[in-house]
């Protein structure tokens, strides 16, 4: 038996296999492309994704706690530990107790935490632009449109913590399955 492949390649030259051509291959290479833009991005400044995206969402809603920002971000709650701390320690924001609900800490961007936000805004702009930039303006909104959508619709499955979930889910399901 033989098999033939035909590899479709774009106007730019650039080829993906029509067998790749599904939401999970090509969704983790554009997530791939988002990542290096970002990273280039803040590259001078020292920053990992989830620290700006915190750095952008207290600029955005001062005062929230740590675990509400945690899940602003998408990220668990030893992730955001790890990003607050960080932020912290630079000098790039400050923790307060809550006084309504003491275990909880309020979260504030110091002026060096907002000096670096607004600096570093227009470059992840940039970078956001120019993971899209093949796109005519209608079919970017569009994209962004239709992976809001599908994100939305699936949103337990990518919250904080969904694969431990999905793991202990696994594992109920294969011991019921043995018994």
């Amino acid at each position: 038996m033989i098999i033939i492949v035909i590899i479709m390649t774009d106007p730019n030259g650039a080829s993906v296999a029509p067998y790749h051509r599904v939401p999970a291959h090509l969704g983790r290479l554009f997530h791939q492309l988002c990542q290096f833009l970002v990273a280039e991005a803040q590259a001078t400044e020292g920053l990992v994704s989830p620290e700006y995206a915190a750095l952008a969402s207290l600029d955005e809603e001062p005062g929230l706690d740590q675990k509400r920002l945690g899940e602003a971000i998408g990220v668990d709650r030893n992730t955001i530990g790890i990003v607050v701390e960080r932020l912290e320690q630079r000098g790039l924001l400050t923790r307060e107790v809550d006084q309504e609900d003491r275990r909880a800490r309020i979260l504030r961007l110091t002026p060096e935490g907002i000096a670096l936000r607004r600096r570093l805004r227009p470059r992840m702009l940039a970078a956001n632009a120019r993971a899209i930039e093949a796109l005519t303006e209608d079919e970017a909104k569009t994209l962004l449109a239709l992976l809001h959508r599908a994100v939305e619709h699936h949103a337990m499955l990518i919250s904080p913590g969904a694969e431990r979930r999905m793991r202990r889910i696994a594992t109920l399901q294969q011991k019921e399955a043995v018994s």
